[in-house]
């Protein structure tokens, strides 16, 4: 299948997958005599990986390292477990982070005073931690 077809079957648009072989991600599409990139069904399979651990919120570091651990035939389910435990944590900790953000925010919105700009408080400048 061309780009375009594995773009549509992958979920992954052409630019990104163009992107992905550029940075080494994936490996390099055969082509075929006229140059076009040609994906065959584990590539487009390879891409929803991809695509999947994006939405899972996975670095792009993060998701070579399991591409890594995927590629390898010798590859431990326990590294990927462990990888995997790890994001788990860093989300919990972005969550409160923006936990406290939402709260702090809606603090300071309960407190503008909507007919008079200058007193709000989103507009005063805070000391930042």
């Amino acid at each position: 299948m061309n780009i375009g077809e594995a773009a549509r079957a992958s979920g992954v648009s052409a630019k990104m997958i163009r992107y992905y072989e550029q940075t080494g991600l994936i490996p390099q599409a055969s082509r075929t005599s006229s140059g076009y990139r040609e994906y065959t069904d584990a590539d487009v399979q390879f891409l929803r990986f991809v695509r999947y651990a994006r939405a899972l919120g996975f670095s792009m570091p993060d998701i070579e390292e399991l591409v890594g651990l995927w590629r390898d035939p010798n590859g431990k389910h326990a590294e990927v477990r462990l990888r995997a435990a790890a994001h788990i944590e860093t989300l919990g900790k972005k969550i409160t982070e923006l936990k406290e953000m939402a709260g702090a925010l809606d603090h300071l919105v309960s407190a503008c005073d909507s007919e008079s700009r200058p007193d709000c408080p989103v507009f005063k400048r805070q000391d930042v931690v």
